[in-house]
């Protein structure tokens, strides 16, 4: 938005300060634990520091920032255990979406799915991890949208965003991108095969696989 056009003050600024800083933390431009200084985020922004500190009090509420008592905010650091326990839940809203999926997808949107499966395979031949990063994080998204779970998929949203720091080391991990692309082709197989059981099977697989890489 021009920066003629976009409101200092009122709702609409407290929504763009808290899309532009919710994008900052989840693309790594904000390092855990970085200090968050309204006067210069205000500034940087072109918002009002009221309108900075309301978006901080609602990333605080989705999990990526955290306010300290008499010292600020600060983007909040997920430790390994929180990981852990955040991946837990996620096994079982994600193994719900792939076995609705299974059965509610289109012939269309199996295409999608089956699409993705081989541009990760190439990604990994290709020895492109942060390519199949990408890729890993889009087929996800799509199995969570092609279930029609929506109360799921919001809450997937929110436990997400919190481990994106984990998630980026792992896709980078010497090794990781191979054993996890025959997982997520395994999810692919058996949502394609509208097998239901099979389908949250292969995610549970997958999740499990994934606290054992963030544990060592």
């Amino acid at each position: 938005m021009p920066k003629e056009a976009r409101p200092s003050t009122g709702e609409q600024a407290k929504q763009h300060a808290l899309t532009q800083l919710r994008q900052a933390i989840l693309h790594g431009d904000m390092a855990p634990a970085q200090r968050l200084v309204e006067n210069e985020l205000a500034e940087q922004l072109d918002v009002t520091r009221a309108s900075i500190r309301a978006a901080l009090i609602d990333l605080a509420a989705e999990g990526l920032v955290e306010r300290i008592r008499n010292r600020g905010s600060r983007v909040r650091v997920v430790t390994v255990e929180e990981a852990v326990a955040i991946t837990e839940c996620r096994m079982v809203l994600e193994g719900l979406c792939a076995a609705k999926a299974a059965v509610a997808a289109s012939d269309e949107q199996l295409t999608e799915l089956a699409d993705l499966g081989r541009a990760m395979t190439k990604a990994v031949a290709d020895g492109e991890p942060v390519t199949y990063s990408e890729l890993n994080h889009e087929l996800h998204d799509k199995v969570r949208e092609f279930s029609g779970q929506q109360t799921a998929l919001a809450l997937l949203e929110r436990l997400n965003a919190q481990l994106v720091r984990h998630r980026f080391q792992l896709a980078l991990r010497p090794g990781r991108p191979q054993q996890s692309l025959n997982e997520h082709l395994a999810m692919v197989e058996a949502i394609t095969a509208r097998d239901p059981q099979a389908a949250e099977a292969a995610v549970r697989a997958h999740l499990t696989s994934v606290i054992e890489a963030l544990r060592d």
